[in-house]
């Protein structure tokens, strides 16, 4: 009985242990010295652990608070040296855990710019998530600053800064 209940205990263990470290490997964790204020770094999930050279679906949140005002396309910049891909068919905007119907994605490869045109204008103070879905992660692992901007219903048509994920891909 005494060798069943410790092989059960640390089982539990290890099998607990084991799920941590699989959640850990897809969140932020803390970043120390990026070069970006604590106050413009966006949250963000990376699905399946951001390996390098595999597939993965990228769940990049806008939080309600940083949603001063309605917008009515998102644009996602990341850096020339970012060799993966995406999937213009794969993307979507979850606005409070609603998908949202969109009008256009556009991927510029060689600009490095996803823009994200949703058929209606997001209400400012709604928690947004931007899910870009069969992403395949670059070769080799790093860390990737994708910048997010917006643009509002009738402001005139310069994309305005909202923050920045700073992506780790092992």
């Amino acid at each position: 009985m005494r060798r069943l209940l410790s092989t059960l205990a640390v089982t539990s263990c290890l099998l607990t242990g084991f799920q941590a470290i699989t959640w850990a490997q897809g969140l932020p964790g803390l970043t120390l010295f990026s070069g970006v204020k604590s106050e413009n770094q966006l949250p963000y999930r990376l699905d399946f652990g951001g390996q390098a050279n595999n597939w993965d679906r990228y769940l990049l949140r806008i939080p309600a608070n940083k949603m001063k005002l309605a917008v009515a396309q998102f644009a996602i910049t990341y850096p020339d040296y970012y060799k993966g891909s995406f999937d213009p068919k794969g993307i979507e905007v979850r606005v409070k855990d609603k998908k949202v119907p969109l009008s256009e994605v556009k991927w510029n490869k060689e600009a490095g710019l996803i823009e994200i045109f949703p058929e209606e204008p997001v209400p400012a103070g709604s928690r947004v998530e931007l899910v870009l879905s069969n992403v395949k992660n670059p070769a080799f692992g790093g860390v990737y600053y994708f910048n997010c901007q917006v643009l509002s219903p009738g402001e005139v048509p310069l994309l305005r800064y909202m923050g920045t994920w700073v992506l780790s891909v092992n």
